[in-house]
């Protein structure tokens, strides 16, 4: 039987991935897909609360799962622009390394 617990013990397993991806690595892609990971882990522990805390109403009931689809259209928008960035990016300094990369310096 899951519990809770089990929710956000996975949320957080994947957030401290994330988390790790995104301060440890020098890829500016990586970075992006740890951010993004960060973000899912939220999902996952939004969907967990809204499901354990079943409330008669039935859009007291959705409020995790509306919340998860917001952040889904916020993280693809944000996945989309730094996208964009990274590619315009790597055609001006033919790199994606994070240390690299200074656009204030000609």
């Amino acid at each position: 039987m899951l519990t809770l617990n089990h929710f956000l013990v996975l949320g957080a397993i994947v957030f401290c991935i994330g988390l790790y991806g995104a301060i440890a690595k020098r890829n500016a892609i990586a970075v992006l897909m740890g951010i993004e990971l960060m973000l899912n882990a939220v999902n996952i522990t939004m969907v967990g609360f809204a499901f354990f805390n079943q409330v008669q109403t039935y859009s007291k009931y959705l409020t995790g799962q509306i919340f998860a689809i917001f952040i889904i259209t916020v993280a693809a928008a944000e996945a989309a622009v730094a996208l964009a960035m990274i590619i315009a990016i790597y055609r001006k300094r033919d790199t994606v390394d994070v240390g690299d990369i200074n656009m204030l310096k000609f």
